[in-house]
């Protein structure tokens, strides 16, 4: 079998030296391919008024947001996930928004921080990438040296308070025989996606074009590929669009929180 490899360079530094690199901007890029071992993870942030809402809606839909921490409302340091981390500043990208509307992209929320704030940590689906690597799969996103496509589907959400929505799914082409692979790899981590919610035929889930990831950016999909969905922690976005809270901070899509946690410890 041929060796698959990460060639990112921050594949070996541990999860805390780089959160410092991206609290001191010296790192402000997407985070595929990063700390080889340790769990990646989406954020939203939302007013405490929202928080059981959401919390019941990550309950509901745990394919797409399985809940790794929720914050004290009012603190920006995480307790369990990454201990003594700013999630003010320890996130390469975040997006701010307000009534459903983009308002500002940014790499430090601290100057708009508010005491009612709850942090909801959600595992990321980057999480399972080295596994794959290690299981002989080429992950594109990574070899390739860009963000993951991910894509808004016509799949909808549990409601749950005022949060509804659609799912969003992000796309690794797998080789035809490596699929049942790839499936089996994934379905041991369910706190980061688990296994595909979808294989092949885009169409069937709403996506019109492949090559137009809602986003991220698109991966190569060589001969005798096969394009695989996997559930994505983008999804509060597209429910916080749909949605309209006031006021609500997330990642920018590709742009994660790099925990403490290992990657063993996610596993079935």
């Amino acid at each position: 079998m041929k060796k698959i490899e990460n060639s990112n360079p921050y594949r070996k530094s541990l999860p805390n030296e780089v959160r410092q690199l991206i609290s001191d901007g010296k790192i402000t890029g997407q985070t595929s391919g990063m700390c080889d071992g340790y769990a990646q993870a989406n954020l939203c942030i939302l007013p405490e008024k929202y928080a059981y809402d959401f919390l019941l809606f990550c309950q509901r839909n745990q394919k797409s947001c399985p809940l790794l921490e929720v914050s004290d409302c009012g603190s920006r340091f995480l307790k369990t996930s990454a201990p003594g981390a700013d999630i003010a500043k320890e996130i390469p990208g975040y997006r701010v928004w307000k009534n459903g509307k983009l308002f500002d992209e940014c790499t430090d929320v601290s100057s708009y921080w508010r005491n009612d704030l709850v942090s909801f940590v959600i595992g990321c689906s980057f999480s399972f990438e080295s596994l794959l690597i290690d299981g002989g799969i080429d992950v594109r996103n990574i070899s390739e040296n860009h963000n993951v496509p991910m894509y808004i589907t016509n799949i909808d959400t549990v409601p749950a308070g005022i949060f509804s929505g659609k799912m969003v799914v992000s796309m690794r082409p797998i080789p035809y025989d490596k699929i049942v692979r790839a499936v089996e790899i994934t379905s041991r981590v369910p706190k980061v996606h688990g296994s595909p919610v979808h294989i092949g035929s885009p169409e069937f889930i709403g996506i019109k074009d492949i090559n137009k990831p809602d986003f991220g950016e698109m991966s190569t999909i060589k001969e005798n590929e096969v394009p695989v969905f996997w559930a994505c922690g983008v999804t509060p976005q597209s429910v916080v669009m749909n949605s309209k809270p006031d006021f609500c901070i997330t990642h920018a899509p590709g742009h994660m929180l790099i925990t403490d946690i290992p990657e063993s410890f996610l596993q079935n």
